[in-house]
């Protein structure tokens, strides 16, 4: 069913924000959510992206990777590295500028 809410601005952008670090829909986020308030339960359990990262309930990155693979694993300096590196690509792409 389709309806239109009022809601804060912060709140949409927090919300699509959120899908997108997510690789889900905003609609999706916003039912989650609303789901969560009306039964007072846990939301559904959040998908691991395909590239195998996805974000907890405080909204922090969760790195998922298989147990027995070989993958290095990634030190403070070069997680915060990535993190400055995708902030400044989302930047560019909020200012509508070539990323």
């Amino acid at each position: 069913m389709k309806t239109t809410l009022d809601l804060p601005d912060h709140l949409v952008r927090q919300a699509k924000q959120r899908a997108l670090q997510q690789g889900r829909t905003p609609k999706e986020i916003v039912a989650e959510y609303i789901r969560k308030g009306l039964h007072g339960g846990p939301a559904a359990s959040l998908p691991i992206a395909s590239n195998g990262v996805m974000v907890d309930s405080a909204g922090l990155p969760v790195f998922r990777c298989e147990p027995a693979s070989n993958r290095p694993g990634v030190d403070l300096a070069t997680a915060l590295q990535l993190e400055r590196k995708g902030l400044e690509l989302e930047d560019l792409r909020r200012a509508g500028l070539p990323a």
